[in-house]
């Protein structure tokens, strides 16, 4: 089970490597939700997305007997440019298994850290099972995308600085794809905080966390998901699985159409780059589906700003 400690010291040994970043408000969404949001702003953290923490701290965290052999991940996209980041940082080579059909901008962050992309089909089977072949064939130590303690400690480590900054909050909101954020996010609010509502949001395209969390099993989706928010086609892995079972007080879901509208909200008020997988917490507080909201303090965590192009 991943612990408070984990975080912490994730938070300590990614701390030379990563940014600190930005809460951010406004006006116009706290009018609208009629509650007061803090943004962190994990869309601004280097390779343009939260990924880096976790990835970070799991490729830190081999000796370096193991480091030397390389690093192996399949990821839509963050994970990928993530990974390749920290390896490039530690010296070592990245080998990253990315679907043909993730857009030219998560490639492009890949190779531009230095990452050796392996195209692969666009299903959860055909990322995993071109990870074991590259892993057969070239050697080195699999960096899961979600299912691994250290990338869920390093994931929650966003949570630990939204906290320091801002400890009063009713509600923590964040996307959930494969879990790793929500999984470390939930460890840390729930364990410093027992108070504070925990929540993931999903497209509804792309439900398996919550018919998962609904359900207390496991569900593995049987097609590729289609939805704008291609940071969240993953599937839970049993390790975040069990940690959203035991901290997360619920996953709600939203429709396509909430997540464009969301979307362009958030790139209205902040005028930056903040891709639809981010924007989908601020669809679930639009669209009610956080019961009792109302004069609360909302924290939700930006993921990512690498948009598709």
């Amino acid at each position: 089970m991943l612990k408070l400690v984990a975080i912490q010291a994730a938070a300590v040994r990614i701390s030379p490597h990563i940014k600190t970043t930005a809460v951010l408000t406004s006006l116009a969404l706290d009018q609208l939700t009629q509650a007061k949001i803090f943004f962190k702003a994990e869309h601004q953290q280097v390779t343009g997305a939260f990924k880096a923490r976790g990835a970070t701290n799991a490729v830190f965290s081999l000796a370096p007997a193991v480091a030397a052999g390389g690093v192996v991940t399949h990821s839509s996209g963050n994970h990928a440019a993530a990974v390749a980041y920290a390896a490039r940082l530690r010296g070592i080579p990245a080998h990253v298994v990315m679907p043909t059909t993730v857009s030219s901008t998560k490639r492009a962050n890949v190779l531009a850290e230095g990452g050796i992309i392996v195209d692969c089909e666009p299903t959860l089977d055909s990322r995993e099972q071109t990870a074991a072949r590259v892993l057969a064939t070239q050697g080195g130590t699999l960096i899961h995308p979600y299912n691994d303690l250290d990338v869920m400690a390093g994931q929650g480590t966003a949570a630990l600085e939204l906290l320091a900054a801002h400890p009063d909050l009713d509600i923590v909101l964040c996307p959930v794809g494969g879990g790793g954020l929500l999984s470390g996010t939930a460890v840390a609010v729930k364990t410093l905080h027992p108070h504070i509502r925990v929540f993931g949001a999903e497209p509804a395209a792309a439900d398996d966390a919550a018919q998962s969390f609904r359900t207390k099993t496991l569900v593995r989706p049987t097609t590729p998901p289609v939805t704008i928010a291609d940071g969240l086609r993953g599937a839970l892995g049993d390790l975040t699985f069990a940690e959203i079972i035991a901290h997360v007080d619920d996953i709600v879901t939203v429709d396509e159409p909430q997540i464009v509208a969301a979307t362009r909200l958030l790139i209205q008020c902040f005028t930056q780059s903040i891709e639809p997988s981010s924007a989908v917490p601020l669809a679930a507080l639009l669209d009610h589906s956080i019961p009792d909201i109302q004069g609360k303090r909302i924290g939700i965590i930006l993921t990512g700003g690498n948009v598709m192009a």
